[in-house]
């Protein structure tokens, strides 16, 4: 398994050298071995890179989506582009991804946010990509809140009414299901056949010293919620995202993705904190299938019972000012 990832990850830098001009401009500045087969040493991009330079690696005509990363308002935003053939792959891959959490059958599915026809698309753009991708497990969709913001009530309680009896799914991003399922939710809910997927966010949650073991009970405390996965992953490399253990509450790989921790001077780092390299064997529309991440993290031991393929590792948040030193002269 591990000859074939990093088979397929030589020819998807090949690839992407080959159709892309940006991305051949920068693996020529670096002088980049097209030869070389050693996955440590295939080149990354700093996931920064996506805010300032368009990445594409099939003809314009042929992009049916694009998307951007989330960000404050004015701020430079990532966009990924992909085609149909990206499009869907990066479905079957979730799919896959997520075939030991979910349900064989689409099941009822609460949404912690706006209704994406109610409100400014452009603010929601990361968080669509989200609920979008993860819509795939659900049916009979209900948005949490309303046009302003506020907890609608009305539709939560016909959704309740309706489904809180069997199995039903809930999606959101952290920061917004602590804001409403924990903070401003009323307490006279009983989500015990729920099952919870959430992911990004966290960063703004942790002003209130919120970490993933509190999130977890605070929710079990206030709503009998019990079943809750948190996953890691970028927009800047859609499809490939890591689920956590339920066990060991780590992140883990799969046959699709690799990690790698890296120190400030660019390191393999076996042991000790650094930053978070993600590989990907998904990318093909545009070069996003090694990048490195301006995460701190951390590889950990796989000696969980559980069993899963792949390597795991810890997420600790963003670096301070992140901006990729060395990097500035791609």
């Amino acid at each position: 398994m591990g000859e074939q990832f990093s088979k397929r990850i030589k020819d998807l830098t090949n690839f992407h050298f080959q159709r892309c001009a940006e991305y051949r401009r920068i693996l020529n500045t670096i002088n980049y071995d097209i030869n070389n087969e050693d996955l440590v040493q295939q080149p990354f991009l700093p996931v920064n890179l996506f805010k300032s330079k368009k990445m594409i690696s099939v003809p314009e005509n042929q992009i049916v989506k694009v998307l951007q990363s989330s960000g404050t308002t004015g701020s430079v935003r990532s966009k990924i582009y992909l085609d149909q053939y990206n499009a869907v792959n990066q479905k079957k891959v979730l799919i896959d991804l997520a075939k030991n959490i979910m349900p064989q059958n689409r099941i009822p599915m609460l949404i912690i946010d706006q209704n994406p026809n109610n409100t400014d698309r452009k603010n929601l753009e990361a968080r669509l990509a989200g609920i979008f991708g993860f819509s795939i497990f659900g049916k009979d969709y209900t948005y949490l809140l309303d046009k302003k913001g506020n907890i609608d009530y009305k539709n939560l309680d016909i959704f309740y009414r309706n489904y809180s009896k069997r199995k039903f799914f809930i999606f959101g991003f952290t920061s917004i299901v602590y804001e409403y399922l924990i903070k401003k939710l009323k307490s006279n809910y009983d989500f015990k056949n729920g099952l919870l997927i959430h992911g990004g966010g966290w960063k703004k949650i942790e002003s209130e010293k919120i970490n993933n073991k509190k999130f977890r009970d605070l929710l079990n405390k206030k709503i009998n919620l019990k079943k809750v996965y948190n996953y890691y992953g970028l927009i800047e490399q859609t499809g490939s995202i890591f689920f956590e253990c339920e066990k060991c509450n780590s992140f883990y790989s799969t046959k699709y993705s690799k990690v790698f921790i890296r120190n400030e001077k660019f390191e393999i780092l076996k042991k000790g904190k650094g930053m978070i390299q993600i590989i990907s064997s998904v990318p093909v529309s545009y070069p996003g299938h090694n990048i490195l991440t301006e995460d701190i993290g951390e590889l950990v031991s796989n000696n969980c019972s559980c069993k899963k393929y792949g390597n795991r590792f810890k997420v600790y948040g963003r670096i301070e000012k992140s901006e990729m030193r060395g990097c500035s002269n791609i």
